[in-house]
């Protein structure tokens, strides 16, 4: 029998390994071992889901619901979301120019595979969340990759965008609130760069699914546009992460060839994680995901300045999401290994920047504040020791 391997894709040397999932696993072997972790690395909140739509999910397994929905997702939900869409944001979108995902991930995967292909280019900033530059790569597109600063609040600028912009370029993609910094994009920029778009024939991507955890400001979504591709996910504000469900809000142009796409990829999102998040919108269901996020924001009034006092450099502070990017050149010129060596000494798991892009990522980290405050109160007390050894 040969021995010879196949060759993979070419397009698979620019996926580069999650980071903080050596990170994670370390963490757990730790654990373990009898270690006791706190775990300020994963971008998941330590809340159940709301009981609701977990007893909203069990009915629906016992109803029978176990079969394919239709490719674009129920059409009681697309209802749903719009409403949500009209009464939180008091945003018109067409239920019809909705598809319900698997996560937030098959939305950004549907909306750059009818965008971008061999040749082309999608804008993102540097830092950003790294699943959306291997999205581009995983459809032979180019992600030019903007360094972002605290002087643009870590978002993409109009003129930042014109200066990388080319005759290649397909889509820019804004993230408000973004992972890693929390940041958000202002609703007067986020108008001038999709006035740019309109006139470019250039699609624009924006990703909010921490827009509904947003602490400070103004909630102001992109659907208010009915030309812009918009991501939501039902992981971080539904705090639904395991039931693996989002969606996509595009033009109504773009519907058949999504439709089509979608089919094919991954046929429908999940039935009973569909049926489950009906219940997503009950007015009992809002008030505690509300509830939730009240502590959320104080997870980050207590911590922000904590990291502050202890000689992290955090510029501007995040508006939402749950998420500080820190950093850490005070102590450490490298932020792997100065992750590395929190996590082994001190117990304390986060995440380097190496994982969010290039610019400046040696000397960042990111914590998650996705623990009680009690616990953040002991990540700050081992930090101390640590930082001081």
């Amino acid at each position: 029998m040969s021995t010879t391997k196949p060759n993979i894709a070419a397009r698979m040397d620019g996926i580069a390994p999650f980071h903080v999932m050596a990170i994670l696993a370390q963490a757990q072997a730790l654990e373990a071992a009898g270690r006791d972790i706190i775990h300020l690395e994963i971008g998941e909140p330590d809340f159940a889901t709301p009981e609701p739509i977990v007893e909203a999910g069990i009915a629906a397994l016992r109803a029978g619901h176990t079969h394919y929905t239709g490719a674009l997702g129920l059409t009681a939900l697309r209802e749903a979301i719009a409403g949500f869409y009209a009464t939180r944001w008091q945003a018109t979108v067409d239920p019809a120019r909705i598809v319900v995902t698997p996560g937030a991930s098959g939305a950004l995967l549907l909306a750059l595979g009818l965008l971008a292909g061999p040749g082309d280019e999608v804008l993102m900033a540097d830092p950003g969340y790294p699943c959306n530059r291997h999205f581009a790569g995983f459809c032979d597109a180019r992600a030019v990759s903007i360094p972002v600063d605290s002087d643009s609040g870590f978002q993409l600028t109009l003129e930042a965008i014109e200066r990388n912009a080319t005759p290649a370029t397909r889509a820019v993609l804004i993230a408000s609130p973004s992972n890693p910094t929390g940041t958000g994009i202002s609703a007067d920029e986020l108008a001038r760069i999709h006035d740019w778009c309109h006139a470019q024939g250039v699609a624009l991507i924006v990703d909010e699914i921490y827009l509904a955890l947003t602490y400070d400001g103004d909630e102001h979504t992109a659907a208010r546009w009915d030309d812009v591709f918009v991501v939501n996910s039902f992981s971080k504000y539904f705090l639904m992460t395991g039931w693996r469900l989002g969606w996509l809000a595009a033009p109504a142009w773009a519907m058949p060839a999504l439709e089509r796409l979608a089919q094919n990829l991954f046929l429908a999102a999940s039935t009973p994680a569909q049926h489950a998040a009906l219940a997503a919108f009950s007015p009992a269901t809002l008030d505690q995901l509300e509830t939730r996020k009240a502590e959320l924001r104080a997870r980050r009034d207590f911590l922000l300045p904590a990291l502050r006092e202890r000689g992290f450099a955090i510029p501007v502070t995040p508006q939402g999401a749950f998420y500080l990017y820190a950093d850490c050149s005070r102590f450490t010129q490298d932020s792997h290994a100065f992750a590395g060596q929190l996590l082994d000494q001190a117990g304390v798991a986060v995440t380097p920047g190496i994982d969010f892009g290039h610019f400046h990522a040696a000397r960042h980290v990111r914590f998650a504040y996705t623990q009680p405050l009690p616990r953040l109160a002991e990540a700050l007390t081992r930090l101390d020791r640590f930082l001081q050894a």
